[in-house]
């Protein structure tokens, strides 16, 4: 996931708004006690998702994969006073580290956690999101977004993570990995589809912002 030259990556950070506190001793839970801890979304796409999120003002966010909660948290910061957060995870093992710093952040009355599979919980949810940051398996990001275009209405702003998969999308070669095969038909299917707009920032490992027209 390392794109840029690392003394640039290094100046971005240094050059951009400091994590909380909270969120600093999140990121380093993370690192020190649970596996591929490159799952998290970090301080420079962390600060990008509270700023998106900031301008927004959301009424109500669903995330699809909350791992330890870090990126939760980033869009927390720019909900409405009386918005909602909605996060799903499958791995319910994670559960304690996530819970524990979402009561501990200004924003614990505001999120809500669901343990399951997304495409089973999505369809029950009747909420009407304006933003919505997906971060799950790979293999159903077009899957989430099939389920979720229709309903959303215009304005509505999704995010997909992980979208540049350290590089593979654009390797030459066709991938034998199923990751990177849907990724790259996820990518193609928001490019040609004339209901949205979108732009791939190059941020961490890409994030893909679509917004609907």
């Amino acid at each position: 996931m390392d794109f840029l030259p690392e003394n640039i990556s290094n100046y971005s950070d240094q050059h951009t708004s400091n994590e909380s506190d909270l969120l600093y001793r999140l990121n380093r839970e993370t690192h020190l006690n649970v596996l591929q801890p490159r799952m998290l979304s970090g301080h420079l796409q962390g600060r990008t998702l509270s700023m998106l999120s900031k301008m927004m003002r959301p009424k109500n966010i669903l995330e699809i994969g909350t791992y330890t909660g870090y990126s939760a948290l980033c869009l927390a910061e720019g909900l409405a006073p009386d918005g909602t957060l909605h996060t799903i995870d499958i791995n319910e093992e994670l559960e304690t580290i996530s819970n524990k710093y979402f009561k501990d952040s200004p924003y614990s009355d505001q999120i809500q956690q669901h343990i399951g599979n997304a495409l089973e919980i999505i369809p029950g949810l009747s909420v009407d999101f304006d933003l919505i940051f997906i971060d799950a398996d790979k293999e159903n990001y077009l899957n989430y977004y099939k389920l979720l275009i229709e309903k959303v209405k215009p304005g509505t702003v999704l995010i997909a993570d992980n979208v540049l998969w350290s590089g593979k999308v654009t390797e030459k070669a066709k991938p034998k990995d199923i990751e990177t095969i849907a990724l790259q038909e996820f990518n193609t299917a928001i490019q040609n589809d004339e209901r949205v707009e979108n732009i791939l920032f190059p941020i961490r490992d890409g994030l893909m912002i679509i917004r609907k027209i």
